[in-house]
C-alpha cells in the first residue's frame, strides 16, 4: 500500500450567496434591515485519499466543487469543516497566468511567479533556461506578457510550476488551452513525475485527457463525493450519468443510442462453436447479432476490448477497416475475424457499437456486451497485456 500524498477528511466549504446586500453602514441604517443571503455548500463532507506517486483526476459537472476542492488543496481556500493534509511541497497552476503581472516581461514574471511558488532567486536563475525551453516562448521572453496569447501564458506558467520540483502538482483545466504538441509534452512530464514518485492532481472536463493521464479519480456531484477509485470504471459511471438515454442492454450491460438499430447479442466463435474462452494466440471471431427496426444507410459497426480492470486494449470498426456497408434493415449478423488473438491470459470485456457513417452519431452502444477469457498456452510470453510471441536465439 502506498502512502497518501493528500488526505481529505470530511471537508466542507460554504459560500454566502447574497440576494440583498448592504454595501455600506449608511445603507444598513437607512434600510433598517440586514443583508439577505443563503448558504451555498460548494463542498459537503468530502473524504478520500490521493496515493503518493499517482496522477489523480477530479471529475464532475460544472458547479460540482472540483475547482473549490483544488483551491482547498492548494490552501488558497480553507474548509469550514474537516481538514486537508498534504505531504510534500505543493505547486499549483489554477488558472491561465496565475501569479503573472501583465505589464512585466516573461523573464520578469518567471522570477516573480517562481518566488511566489517558493523558489529562491538563485534557484530560479539556475533553472531559467530549462523553464524557457519547456515553455517554447524563447522568442518573446522579454516581451510584456499582456501581449501573450492564452496558450503562451499557459506554457510559461506550467513550465515555472513544474520546475518548482513539487512533490504534489495541482493543475486546473488550463492545459486544455495548450496545443497538441504542448499537451503531449505535459503528458510526458506527468509520466516522469510518476516515475519519480511525485503526485499530480488534475481537474479537467476532457474525458479523453483524464482517461489517458489518470490512474485514479474522484467524482463530485453538487459538492458531494459520489465515488473514488480506479479511473476507468468511475469515468464510465460518470459518463453514463450525463446521458439521458442510458438503458439496460444484453446481459445487464449498459447501452445508449438513438436505437434505429439494436445489438441483440455479441458472441465469441472458435472452431465454429460459440465459446467463452480462447487460448492466447488462437483464432477467434466476434459475432454481432443486430436488428434494424428501420433502414439504416451506411452504418459503421465497431468493437473494443478492455482488460477487466479497465485498460483500453484494442478498437476496430468497419469504416477504418475499409469494409463499407450500404444499408441494413431487419435482423442480421456482422462478424469480425481475428486471425491471432495476441492477448496474454486473463479476463477481457468486449464492447460493441453501431454508429452512422461519420461515427459521431451513436445508434447503439453496448458496453461490456461479452466477456472474453483468454487461456494460457505453452510456450507463451511472461507478462503484460499483449502476446507478441517473443523468440530467443
Amino acid at each position: 500500500m502506498s502512502t497518501a500524498a493528500v488526505s481529505v477528511d470530511h471537508v466542507a466549504k460554504r459560500f454566502r450567496v447574497y440576494h440583498e446586500r448592504n454595501q455600506t453602514l449608511k445603507a444598513a441604517v437607512m434600510r433598517r434591515r440586514r443583508a439577505v443571503y443563503e448558504d451555498f455548500w460548494a463542498l459537503d463532507d468530502v473524504s478520500f485519499e490521493i496515493p503518493e506517486g499517482s496522477t489523480f483526476g477530479l471529475v464532475g459537472d460544472n458547479g460540482s466543487g472540483k475547482s473549490t476542492l483544488l483551491k482547498t488543496l492548494a490552501r488558497i481556500l480553507y474548509p469550514d469543516r474537516g481538514s486537508v493534509v498534504t505531504r510534500g511541497r505543493v505547486a499549483a497552476l489554477l488558472e491561465v497566468g496565475s501569479g503573472f503581472h501583465p505589464e512585466l516581461s516573461g523573464r520578469e514574471n518567471v522570477f516573480l511567479n517562481g518566488s511566489i511558488l517558493g523558489m529562491s532567486k538563485v534557484e530560479i536563475a539556475r533553472k531559467f533556461d530549462s523553464i524557457v525551453d519547456f515553455s517554447g516562448v524563447e522568442q518573446f521572453i522579454d516581451q510584456p506578457v499582456k501581449n501573450y496569447s492564452s496558450g503562451m501564458y499557459v506554457r510559461l506558467g506550467f513550465a515555472v510550476a513544474i520546475n518548482v520540483d513539487p512533490e504534489i502538482l495541482l493543475v486546473d483545466e488550463v492545459l486544455a488551452v495548450g496545443d497538441s504538441a504542448f499537451q503531449e509534452k505535459c503528458a510526458e512530464k506527468f509520466v516522469d513525475f510518476r516515475r519519480e514518485g511525485r503526485t499530480v492532481v488534475v481537474v479537467s472536463h476532457s474525458m479523453p485527457s483524464v482517461r489517458a493521464m489518470c490512474d485514479q479519480v474522484a467524482w463530485l456531484d453538487h459538492g458531494r463525493l459520489v465515488e473514488t477509485g480506479a479511473a476507468q470504471p468511475i469515468l464510465e459511471n460518470y459518463l453514463d450519468s450525463t446521458r439521458n438515454d442510458v438503458r439496460e442492454g444484453p446481459g445487464g450491460s449498459v447501452r445508449w443510442g438513438s436505437a434505429e438499430a439494436l445489438i441483440d447479442a455479441v458472441e465469441l466463435v472458435h472452431g465454429g462453436q460459440t465459446v467463452g474462452a480462447v487460448a492466447s494466440g488462437a483464432e477467434v471471431t466476434v459475432r454481432v447479432r443486430y436488428t434494424a427496426g428501420q433502414q439504416v444507410d451506411r452504418p459503421v459497426f465497431g468493437l473494443a476490448v478492455d482488460t477487466h480492470d479497465g485498460i483500453y486494449v484494442w478498437g476496430n470498426n468497419t469504416r477504418d477497416a475499409g469494409h463499407t456497408i450500404d444499408r441494413i434493415t431487419g435482423s442480421g449478423v456482422m462478424e469480425c475475424r481475428v486471425p491471432r488473438l495476441a492477448l496474454q491470459p486473463g479476463s477481457y470485456l468486449v464492447t460493441a457499437a453501431i454508429t452512422d457513417a461519420s461515427t459521431t452519431h451513436v445508434i447503439d452502444f453496448v458496453r461490456h456486451a461479452a466477456r472474453l477469457q483468454v487461456e494460457h498456452r505453452v510456450p507463451g510470453d511472461s507478462s503484460g497485456v499483449a502476446s507478441l510471441d517473443g523468440q530467443w536465439s
